[in-house]
């Protein structure tokens, strides 16, 4: 069984992996949660070492903050029509690589760079490999505060559970970055939730989901197994 100190590990070896796909001249979409953080220290250390000069775009203030921390210039998301590469962790995997993100509540902004992308990479230990989504992890939803009471109502008549995601060490709902709210959602098993997906962002109220089809073009893995870092590529 992985421990904490071989998770820790493998995050860190899939980060400074990823950072190995990054050349200078690069503008590039950077993820937010711990394996990016990685990916961001691995950053610092290139243009340190090697005088790397990239332009980072990052999606959520724990990046921006800790981009500026490691010296990688950054750019801000509305002055970008156009990324060379992205970046970003995730909460689970399937085998096709559609992906659930959300947990650090980041995923409209996730999503927003993903799609701008030219190339969308994911960084993963093994542990978010699973056979379908939803299989461990709730979807997130961010929703506009208004909506909470019909979105969460319309959710349950098409068989869903939603539960309004409460801040830790705060009083009160987690409030994104946008200044939304984030609702996860589970579903029965064999869902189509490519389905729920595309009724979810025709809601009103919705400003985005956490599952993202059809986005990434390759997903590195870490494995506890040899501590090594395998490749994943979307079949075309």
């Amino acid at each position: 069984m992985k421990n904490s100190d071989t998770n820790k590990e493998l995050k860190k070896l899939v980060g400074t992996a990823a950072a190995g796909l990054i050349e200078s001249g690069m503008t590039c979409g950077i993820g937010t949660g711990s394996t990016v953080a990685f990916l961001i220290e691995e950053l610092g250390q290139r243009i340190r070492d090697e005088g790397l000069e990239i332009t980072g775009v990052p999606t959520s203030f724990q990046s921006k903050i800790l981009c500026r921390k490691y010296g990688i210039k950054v750019k801000d998301l509305q002055d970008c029509t156009e990324l060379d590469l992205a970046i970003d962790g995730a909460d689970e995997v399937d085998p096709e690589l559609n992906a659930i993100k959300g947990g650090g509540a980041a995923h409209t902004l996730e999503k927003i760079v993903a799609a701008m992308a030219k190339k969308f990479v994911i960084i993963v230990d093994e542990s978010k490999l699973v056979p379908e989504l939803g299989t461990t992890f709730p979807i997130p939803v961010e929703i506009i505060p208004s909506a909470l009471s019909f979105v969460t109502a319309t959710v349950k008549e098409w068989g869903g559970e939603s539960q309004l995601r409460m801040g830790l060490r705060k009083d009160g709902p987690v409030v994104s970055d946008n200044g939304q709210f984030i609702i996860d959602l589970k579903f029965k098993p064999g869902t189509d939730l490519r389905k729920i997906d595309a009724q979810l962002r025709q809601l009103p109220g919705v400003v985005e989901t956490g599952l993202f089809y059809d986005l990434a073009k390759q997903v590195l893995v870490g494995s506890a197994k040899d501590m090594s870092v395998k490749t994943l590529e979307r079949k075309q």
